[in-house]
């Protein structure tokens, strides 16, 4: 049974804030597959849930592994900190983009270049790297349950409880 939503406000800030993004699953033989994520947003249709943005084309395979078994693992983090966190979930699925997750792909792009730009990264090659045509995209619904700190650190790796402060 999952547990409760662990999406408290300040994670969803985090999460939703033009971070860089990377969905991972498993395509049922254990091979694991990711795709970048090209935005993300809360889901007003679910209590804790998210909707992150991917490229059709490129997620073919961790498509594939959410089909399998609906798993999958997210990971942000703020390029010019290295803060970062990973969420999991066991109920992925996959949908089509409506007017507002295609909306946040124009202001996703636009801050990371900016973010990387502040550490050195050409923006044509960040506007290179998250292009992707309207019609591509696709969404991958999920309610997380279960965070981890992932910034580097000695803390690394652990989970965060309910309510407690992200690294």
């Amino acid at each position: 049974m999952p547990s409760p939503a662990i999406l408290t406000p300040e994670l969803v800030r985090f999460v939703t804030s033009h971070l860089s993004i990377h969905v991972a699953a498993s395509d049922g033989g254990g091979q694991a597959t990711l795709v970048r994520g090209l935005g993300c947003r809360a889901d007003p249709a679910t209590t804790g849930g998210l909707r992150l943005l991917v490229a059709r084309p490129q997620a073919e395979p961790v498509l594939r592994g959410i089909a399998a078994d609906g798993r999958i693992a997210l990971v942000f983090s703020e390029p010019e900190t290295h803060r970062t966190v990973q969420l999991k979930a066991r109920n992925a699925r996959v949908g089509p983009a409506d007017n507002d997750d295609t909306a946040v792909l124009g202001p996703y792009t636009d801050t990371l270049v900016a973010r990387l730009g502040s550490i050195g990264t050409p923006e044509p090659f960040v506007r290179a790297l998250l292009a992707c045509p309207a019609d591509e995209l696709i969404i991958i619904c999920a309610t997380p349950d279960e965070v981890f700190g992932q910034t580097p650190g000695p803390q690394a790796g652990e989970r965060l409880g309910a309510g407690q402060a992200l690294p």
